[in-house]
């Protein structure tokens, strides 16, 4: 159930791609642009280290997990309230104080996130 309704709030939630938006394809520019910042959606607050740690509670749940970037993309494994969502390399672009990830290497679907 909980997948289902972060399944769900991930795609309704998540608006078109902007025409100003940079692709981040570099390990150090995207630990720039998140460095001390929360990531937020609707009932989602994250933080994701610049030591490959990625924490914070979705809905009612904890969020935890661990990132790499390798090939230009962003590789987490996370898991919420203790399930597995799984490992998956993730295309990550940039627009203001906003942050988008594109699952499956930029082919899936995306979450946006607000950088705060």
């Amino acid at each position: 159930m909980k997948k289902f309704i972060f399944l769900f709030l991930s795609l309704a939630l998540s608006g078109a791609a902007k025409a100003d938006s940079i692709q981040v394809n570099d390990q150090d520019e995207f630990v720039s642009v998140i460095a001390g910042k929360t990531l937020t959606r609707p009932w989602i607050k994250i933080i994701v280290t610049a030591d490959g740690r990625i924490e914070g509670r979705g809905i009612r749940w904890d969020v935890e997990g661990t990132w790499t970037w390798k090939n230009g993309y962003f590789c987490r494994d996370l898991f919420w309230g203790g399930d597995p969502l799984g490992y998956n390399c993730q295309e990550v672009q940039v627009t203001g104080e906003s942050i988008r990830f594109t699952s499956d290497r930029g082919a899936g679907a995306s979450a946006e996130f607000r950088m705060r």
